[in-house]
C-alpha cells in the first residue's frame, strides 16, 4: 500500500476488557498508514484506559470519550466526522485484524471503482468461518425461511428457499459481489461515504450495517466480499452480560428495518404479522434469560 493513503481506523468501543488492546496491537502490527480513531460510549471497564496506557507513545490514536452510551451508528457517524482518511475503515473492538487483511481490502476497491464497500472473511476462534460476513439481505420471506428451518427445500428451489447467511456455501477464490456485509469489518471509500451518507442513528445496536448495506445499494454502489482479508472476530464478552437489552435493540432494529424498506412492498396485513412475530419471539428470549438468571442467582444464594 502507497503511504500516501491515508486510512482512518474507527472502532466504537463499549467495556470491550482486553480485546481493544488486541485489537489496536493487530492495527499497529500492520505496519501501514493509519489513524486510529476510537469512540468509547462511556465504558465503565479499563479497555479505554489500558490502550490510552499500552500505545501512550503512537502519534496516530485519537480518542473520543461519550458521557453515555450513544448507540453504535451514533458513535461511528462521530468518528466519521473527524476522520481524515481516503479510506474509513469500520472495525469492532472485538476484532484482531491479519496483516494483510487491509491490503487486501482496499485493493479490491482501488481494482473495482464502482465497489463503494468491501469486507473480509470474519473467522471464530476455531479459524471457521463465522456467520454474517457475507449474506443476502434478509427479507422478511428470507427470514421466514430461515425461523421455519425451511433451507432444506433449496435444492429444489434456490431462489424460493435459500439462507440469508452464505458462510455455508464454499469459499470463493476471489472477490464477490455480496448484498450485504457484517458491521465488524467494513472499508468504505471517501468518495463513497460522502455520496452515501452515514449510518442510520435511529438504531442504537444491530441492524444499522444491514441498512447501510442497503443504503450503498440503493446508490449503485457495490459491496465486495474479500475471501483473502481474514479478520479474528470473538464476539460476545459485554453482550452476554446484557443479553435482554442486547435483544431489545436487535429487535428493535429488525422492526424499523423491514418498516424502513419492505412496508411498501409486502401487504400492510403480512407486515403487521412479521412485527408481532419479532416482538412475540422477543419475548420469549426475554422470559428464558430472565428465567436462566433467575436460577442462576437462586444457586449463588443457596451455596
Amino acid at each position: 500500500m502507497e503511504n500516501s493513503c491515508l486510512i482512518s481506523v474507527i472502532i466504537v468501543n463499549f467495556n470491550s476488557a482486553d480485546k481493544l488492546s488486541l485489537c489496536v496491537q493487530s492495527l499497529v502490527d500492520c505496519q501501514q498508514s493509519l489513524e486510529i480513531i476510537i469512540v468509547d460510549n462511556a465504558s465503565h471497564d479499563e479497555s479505554l484506559k489500558n490502550v490510552q496506557h499500552t500505545f501512550r507513545a503512537q502519534q496516530n490514536i485519537l480518542v473520543t470519550e461519550n458521557q453515555e452510551n450513544m448507540g453504535f451508528a451514533v458513535a461511528c457517524n462521530q468518528g466519521g466526522r473527524v476522520a481524515s482518511g481516503d479510506y474509513l475503515l469500520y472495525l469492532n473492538p472485538d476484532c484482531k485484524i491479519n496483516s494483510h487483511a487491509i491490503s487486501a481490502l482496499r485493493e479490491c476497491l482501488v481494482q473495482n471503482p464502482e465497489a463503494g464497500m468491501t469486507g473480509g472473511q470474519l473467522l471464530n476462534s476455531d479459524g471457521t468461518e463465522q456467520v454474517g460476513g457475507r449474506r443476502l439481505i434478509p427479507t422478511p420471506w428470507r427470514t421466514f425461511v430461515r425461523v421455519f428451518k425451511l433451507r432444506w427445500l433449496s435444492p429444489l428451489f434456490p431462489q424460493l428457499f435459500s439462507d440469508f447467511n452464505l458462510h455455508l456455501e464454499s469459499l470463493p477464490d476471489h472477490p464477490v459481489e455480496v448484498e450485504a456485509i457484517s458491521g465488524a469489518c467494513m472499508l468504505v471509500p471517501r468518495k463513497a461515504y460522502e455520496d452515501v451518507g452515514g449510518l442510520d442513528e435511529g438504531y442504537f445496536l444491530h441492524c444499522e450495517d444491514l441498512d447501510w448495506c442497503m443504503s450503498f445499494r440503493e446508490k449503485g454502489w457495490k459491496i465486495l466480499f474479500v475471501p483473502d482479508a481474514k479478520i479474528s472476530h470473538f464476539q460476545g464478552s459485554c453482550s452476554r452480560s446484557r443479553r435482554i437489552f442486547v435483544e431489545w435493540n436487535k429487535h428493535k432494529g429488525m422492526v424499523r428495518f423491514y418498516s424502513k424498506f419492505f412496508r411498501h412492498k409486502y401487504p400492510v396485513v403480512l407486515m403487521w404479522i412479521i412485527t408481532c412475530g419479532v416482538w412475540l419471539r422477543f419475548s420469549l428470549l426475554a422470559c428464558y434469560f430472565s428465567v436462566r438468571q433467575f436460577f442462576r442467582w437462586f444457586k449463588v444464594a443457596g451455596t
